[in-house]
């Protein structure tokens, strides 16, 4: 067997890469460090030069997740301004769109148990990521009297909440459940409700 990941010098992403591939098809608890290292074309005993074991690998998949996701959130954001509105919808819109498009990241960062506590690494990205839709949050109830003004980090957690709960029953083929509605539909409608019913939009906008 040749050792691909030796040969380009880049084993631990090779790893990784064979685990986001195992996730989506298995699942993060469904494949075995010895699937990893096949994959990756080294033997089972190369992984823990790199990773102390299979939460470790799934930690470093999460983390490079969370990279890509910041990432995408952030762009978000900046598109949708100089409007709070349009902004905070948009980072709304690109949490479905990374599950969808990394699908393998996804489920390592929400759905495999693991911590974002696991390493000051993975704790700090996540936060990154989340920070972004608090801003967002912020910009948006900058109208509301501070007396009246449901916190930021509340409110981008109930759009999160939302946002993951659309991904999970709609836009996964999850089996046995088909949403009436285009997943993107219910996601915007939804935070739209919710915001009217905090007052941070007016009932005609």
């Amino acid at each position: 067997m040749r050792k691909r990941g030796y040969h380009h010098g880049n084993l631990r992403q090779a790893l990784v890469d064979a685990a986001l591939k195992l996730i989506e098809e298995k699942g993060p608890m469904g494949f075995t460090l010895s699937e990893a290292a096949k994959q990756a074309g080294v033997t089972p005993a190369a992984v823990y030069r790199h990773f102390a074991g299979r939460e470790d690998l799934i930690a470093e998949a999460a983390r490079q997740g969370y990279e890509i996701f910041a990432d995408l959130m952030q762009y978000a954001y900046d598109s949708g301004q100089p409007s709070a509105m349009a902004a905070f919808a948009a980072t709304g819109r690109a949490y479905l769109a990374f599950a969808r498009k990394h699908p393998g990241h996804y489920i390592a960062m929400f759905e495999s148990g693991i911590s974002v506590n696991h390493s000051p690494e993975l704790a700090a990205v996540s936060a990154r990521a989340r920070g972004v839709q608090e801003q967002a949050a912020a910009d948006l109830s900058q109208h509301i009297a501070p007396e009246k003004r449901p916190p930021a980090s509340m409110v981008s957690a109930h759009i999160w909440a939302m946002s993951h709960g659309v991904v999970e029953l709609y836009a996964r083929n999850s089996p046995g459940t088909r949403s009436p509605f285009p997943p993107e539909d219910l996601l915007e409608t939804g935070i739209g409700i919710y915001l009217r019913g905090l007052g941070l939009i007016a009932p005609d906008s």
